[in-house]
């Protein structure tokens, strides 16, 4: 009987908590790996790109093992491994990289291309990313685990702080990403769209940065009240179509240095029904000229659930000429996570970023998890972080 339980996607709206099987040293081909370890899962995460998959907005297979924000315990190395040992505390960012092809050596690990023969770029746990499985669960295996895992320095800090470190996995260096292709710097002033863990967490990086101010934009009360005590500025979206000028009333001036999406392809308008593309629209709206817009919100490529034909294969109806017209740049795409995550663990370590408290993270056990999954699709102002051996009760 297999000693591994893991959350798995049953087909839209469900998931359920099983029995699943022991992680082995192979990949999703079958090919043997002296490359990983076996990692005892500490705290994994429930993500927003989950719920998309959960919600059926992607091509998903039903028995997909979810899971992707991973933070564990190094229990078997393969024989190849030189650098983690056995009883190292690791972070592991989500993308799966090999550290070797040209875009690995360029740091933009997030579109490796050697870990999935479909299209560049790998995760745990996700539809398209080469078929890794997914870390929502008690034992998980990671490959080529010199290059991808972050080691922390010391086992009871980690253990101390590991609410803030389990963020390391995604959305904190996601959030960081976002504000840094955004071009925040010392007093910019900041547009982050989407209240939620990613949004908080760019709105937090823009802080860290040094912005002047930032504002978050949402619909939900609950969120943007969370937000307003984290110290963010809260922009009602329910009040106002016209963003603009709700950012004057803010700073006297109805555009901003620096616009971050953190809501992506499910975003919805003043209608109440999907408009996949009204927030790249509303950024490019209120983006000064020549400013940046950073894009770590998801956007697929194909999505059975889309509002028209072409939002199905993720063709959106952009203005693009205003942001051409402006001379804007956009960044994109899935976040290079080793690029960030050290000094973002430095940054953790010497509290100077508290994330666990800005999201609101909340432990659950993971056989609690299809709870967690309910409540942060019915827009629930928490970030669920799954416990799967007690651990963090213990820390």
């Amino acid at each position: 009987m297999s000693s591994n339980r893991g959350v798995v996607y049953i087909e839209p709206g469900k998931v359920e908590v099983q029995e699943i099987a022991d992680p082995t040293m192979a990949a999703p081909d079958g090919r043997k790996l002296e490359h990983g370890v076996i990692l005892k899962v500490v705290s994994t995460n429930i993500c927003g790109s989950d719920q998309h998959m959960v919600r059926g907005r992607t091509t998903a297979p039903a028995g997909l093992v979810l899971g992707h924000e991973i933070t564990g315990e190094v229990i078997e190395v393969g024989s190849d491994v030189e650098m983690l040992n056995v009883g190292d505390i690791v972070s592991v960012p989500f993308n799966v990289a090999c550290g070797r092809c040209r875009c690995c050596k360029e740091q933009d690990t997030g579109v490796c291309l050697t870990v999935n023969p479909d299209r560049a770029g790998g995760a745990y746990g996700y539809v398209d990313m080469g078929g890794w499985v997914g870390g929502q669960a008690r034992y998980v295996m990671v490959p080529y685990a010199d290059f991808n895992l972050l080691k922390f320095p010391d086992r009871d800090q980690a253990l101390d702080k590991i609410t803030d470190l389990t963020m390391l996995s995604d959305i904190l260096p996601t959030g960081f990403h976002g504000a840094v292709k955004a071009g925040v710097g010392v007093g910019s002033t900041v547009y982050v769209a989407g209240a939620g863990p990613v949004g908080l967490a760019a709105a937090a990086s823009a802080q860290i940065l040094g912005a002047a101010v930032v504002m978050i934009g949402d619909f939900n009360k609950e969120r943007l009240q969370h937000a307003a005590n984290m110290g963010f500025v809260p922009i009602d979206l329910s009040k106002s179509d016209r963003l603009g000028e709700m950012i004057a009333e803010i700073t006297g001036s109805p555009e901003v240095d620096a616009a971050i999406d953190a809501v992506g392809f499910e975003a919805r308008g003043h209608s109440g029904g999907e408009q996949p593309a009204i927030v790249l629209n509303q950024m490019m709206d209120i983006t000064r000229v020549a400013g940046n817009i950073g894009i770590p919100g998801l956007y697929v490529t194909e999505d059975p659930g889309a509002v028209d034909e072409a939002a199905k294969v993720g063709s959106l109806s952009l203005r693009f000429g205003q942001g051409w017209a402006k001379a804007q740049s956009f960044h994109t795409g899935q976040t290079p996570v080793l690029k960030y995550n050290r000094q973002l663990m430095q940054a953790i370590l010497h509290d100077r970023l508290p994330i666990a408290k800005i999201v609101n993270a909340q432990v659950i056990s993971l056989e609690d998890a299809v709870r967690g999954y309910e409540e942060f699709d019915h827009g629930a102002a928490k970030k669920f972080v799954l416990d799967p051996h007690g651990m963090l009760k213990a820390s």
